[in-house]
């Protein structure tokens, strides 16, 4: 059995869990000065650009084996789910009258959610179900991306991982003088090129299949979506966990800060041109409201109201 690795995140975590142990016992003192957290990565995920996705979507078509990992990507991209979500995807959690995913199983209690198909979606499930017709995997417990081994197909056990196809897909490049597609090498796998590739490297090596999910609800913020509804769609908990996931690109941003300026615009009297001038404005008055000087005429040492007999003795 392979190790399993985990990251500095999850241990310092599980040193939590013992920290708080130890102190409920009195012995944290003992050992607690010689533990340092770990550093944890700044860096939680990425968005592509639009070049990026379109490299990607492209590359994905490129070899038959990338047919469930193309498939996953496509899910992914269009429902903001999760790896584990989509490889845990049963017939049974798929609504196609009011075109619907129920998520059941996610990574915490706030991924029970459900999400709406678009019409990329509802036809990516539509293609799925025709092909699971071909080795009968259309019951409701059966997975939506069922294990496949040696070419076996079990559809009442869940695909683990796309780790190859993804690592591969995400690695392709075109050699730059025959036009093939293949993996990185030190020279072309064309017998009749065999031009030196070693310094060839594709924009989507180091490519997450998780980073999906993070472009995903990129371009959800950038849609002018509320909170809310982001967070109803992707299964966050809280503003500060979308906060994390969000990623507004350099061209949004661009587009936003445009409308901004630092110089007044001038405009008429008449207020006919766009724009503000700060010494028209402050200076006019638009509510006919009168000066302090005349109100402080009509106001007498007892106020608005006159003298009574009463008041002045």
């Amino acid at each position: 059995m392979p190790p399993y690795y985990v990251g500095p995140a999850i241990i310092n975590m599980e040193v939590g869990v013992i920290r708080r142990m130890l102190k409920r016992a009195r012995r944290w003192h003992l050992v607690g000065g010689d533990l340092r957290p770990l550093k944890e990565p700044r860096s939680i995920g990425r968005a592509l650009t639009y070049d990026e996705k379109l490299r990607l979507l492209r590359t994905a078509g490129w070899n038959e084996d990338w047919h469930r990992a193309q498939a996953a990507m496509s899910l992914a991209l269009c429902t903001t789910m999760r790896g584990c979500e989509i490889k845990r995807l049963q017939w049974r959690d798929l609504d196609f009258l009011n075109r619907v995913i129920l998520v059941r199983t996610s990574k915490t209690e706030a991924g029970q959610r459900f999400i709406p198909m678009n019409d990329e979606a509802y036809e990516l499930m539509v293609r799925l179900r025709g092909r699971a017709k071909t080795f009968s995997g259309i019951e409701s417990q059966h997975f939506v991306f069922p294990a496949c081994e040696h070419g076996h197909v079990d559809p009442t056990r869940n695909q683990h991982s796309f780790r190859t196809a993804w690592r591969n897909l995400t690695r392709a490049i075109t050699c730059p003088a025959c036009g093939k597609h293949q993996g990185p090498g030190e020279t072309c796998s064309n017998r009749t090129c065999r031009a030196p590739i070693q310094n060839i490297k594709s924009p989507l090596a180091g490519l997450r299949f998780h980073d999906l999910r993070h472009h995903a609800i990129t371009e959800l913020a950038e849609s002018q979506v509320s909170d809310q509804t982001i967070m109803a769609i992707a299964g966050h908990v809280s503003p500060k966990m979308l906060a994390r996931y969000s990623h507004v690109r350099t061209e949004a941003r661009r587009q936003a800060v445009s409308a901004l300026s630092a110089k007044p615009i001038a405009r008429s009297r008449e207020g006919k041109a766009g724009g503000y001038d700060t010494t028209y404005d402050t200076n006019q008055d638009p509510l006919g409201i009168a000066t302090p000087e005349v109100i402080e005429r009509m106001v007498g040492p007892c106020g608005f109201e006159p003298q009574t007999s009463t008041v002045s003795r």
